[in-house]
């Protein structure tokens, strides 16, 4: 069983609520698989969608990608030994925050425009069957993943719950599933610069918060060392 941290300093405050202590490991896996899904799913649209009906979509995920790798720089400088300073113990922290919102929210905002223009694209459908090949309200379902995602972030599994108070938490993540069903459904209407502007919106709003989240961590990190000096191993 993992020791209590403390939560009392040694000058009698209230220590900072840091995040738990998490497996890098876990989070160095994950970058490997949030880099190469976005990539290809966006040669897959590439290659049979429309270009006219891609919209934002194809940005989103090399967005997604791209801040993958940027996640596991920070997961990368983790370290909490002999050395360790109040940088290196919010590497593993800081990167989940990176991928949290800026490859994992790009990548469901994506999906939904993704998975609609390749359902409606015609080299896929191109061919003389006389097969019905609507799939009408199935369409939505792989939006149905943004749910467990908004129940991570909101039940205090992300590490956004962690670095704001709880009803900014609940505003933030309120906007993300906001913007991102509206972005979706200007995809569907066909207007792609409404949907831009809402999806830029998003990402706009995301890299602010992983901005402060990570110099909030940091400078929590800092206060704690502070409060209650590590102790010197022996």
């Amino acid at each position: 069983m993992s020791k209590a941290r403390a939560t009392i300093g040694v000058d009698g405050r209230p220590l900072p609520i840091l995040p738990p202590q998490r497996d890098e490991r876990v989070w160095a896996k994950l970058v490997r698989i949030m880099f190469y899904t976005p990539g290809f799913l966006a040669m897959l649209l590439l290659k049979a969608g429309e270009p006219g009906a891609f919209g934002i979509t194809v940005e989103l995920l090399m967005l997604s990608s791209a801040a993958a790798i940027v996640g596991g720089l920070y997961v990368g400088t983790q370290a909490s030994k002999e050395g360790a300073d109040e940088v290196s113990k919010v590497g593993t922290w800081s990167g989940s925050l990176v991928l949290e919102l800026l490859a994992v929210v790009p990548l469901l905002c994506a999906i939904p425009g993704l998975f609609h223009e390749l359902a409606h694209s015609r080299l896929l459908h191109a061919t003389t069957s006389t097969v019905d090949v609507t799939l009408g309200a199935s369409e939505l379902l792989p939006m149905m993943a943004i749910l467990p995602f908004m129940l991570y972030q909101i039940a205090g599994f992300g590490t956004l719950s962690y670095v704001v108070p709880k009803w900014v938490n609940w505003v933030i993540n309120i906007l993300i599933l906001g913007l991102i069903l509206a972005s979706y459904t200007a995809n569907r209407e066909g207007e792609y610069g409404l949907e831009k502007r809402l999806a830029s919106t998003l990402i706009v709003l995301m890299a602010l918060t992983v901005l402060y989240g990570i110099l909030k961590l940091k400078q929590m990190q800092t206060q704690y060392d502070a409060q209650c000096p590590p102790k010197k191993e022996k």
